[in-house]
């Protein structure tokens, strides 16, 4: 549109653009019509598509929102050319899928791969930074699983499509408790240890002085481990 053409008293315009108002009869026709089309596709994309989204699935349906809303609001595009994409959609997709059976590589590329950020009680902090997992986040997932510290944790693996898997540990050892350090009354739930943890990457050493750093971060932060 032209500047001079935009006035703030054309409520026509401001309510109905530049479309005719019998173009909302034919929004919801073309609405129906794609809607029902984009059902089909997404039960055709698997079950995967309602669940946990992997970065293709992310892409996926990220593209299937800018297609559909082509067809359902612009007057001068028809819906055939949508539902034609939204078969070309469908076929990159599953043929994605079908290369990244065949190859691990390209399961690798398109769908990521799993990060380790707990080994044995001890934070992985380099994945953590690489995979940009704060420890607040990794602390709240842990506790949403009932796990106060991390001497429970044998490990926490970040899958590929973004969930956390924790495995615990059999014979829970000191840790670094992992419980929000202002709330005293169930800290004192926590049994404490002789030993002592370091709060940047939860390393666990006996006798530990808090004016020595950490041998495996460096760090020099230290709070008395706790077990469960």
């Amino acid at each position: 549109m032209k500047e001079y053409e935009i006035h703030l008293s054309d409520w026509q315009r401001i309510m109905f653009g530049q479309a005719p108002p019998i173009f909302l009869l034919e929004v919801l026709i073309r609405t129906f019509f794609i809607y029902i089309f984009l059902l089909f596709v997404l039960r055709w994309l698997g079950k995967r598509m309602s669940g946990q989204l992997t970065i293709l699935e992310m892409a996926v349906m990220l593209t299937l929102g800018a297609i559909v809303s082509v067809a359902m609001q612009i007057p001068d595009r028809g819906i055939t050319l949508s539902m034609v994409v939204l078969f070309c959609t469908l076929a990159f997709q599953r043929g994605i899928s079908w290369l990244g059976i065949k190859s691990a590589r390209v399961e690798e590329i398109t769908q990521g791969k799993i990060s380790t950020l707990v080994k044995d009680g001890v934070l992985e902090l380099d994945e953590m930074r690489r995979c940009r997992i704060s420890r607040q986040q990794l602390f709240a997932q842990l506790r949403s699983n009932g796990i106060y510290s991390l001497g429970q944790v044998r490990r926490v693996y970040l899958e590929a499509c973004g969930i956390f898997c924790t495995i615990k540990m059999k014979n829970v050892t000191p840790g670094l408790p992992i419980l929000p350090p202002g709330d005293s009354r169930i800290l004192n739930l926590l049994q404490r240890a002789d030993d002592m943890a370091c709060r940047d990457c939860g390393n666990v050493s006996a006798h530990q002085s808090q004016l020595k750093a950490c041998k495996r971060c460096g760090a020099m932060n230290w709070t008395q481990a706790t077990t469960v």
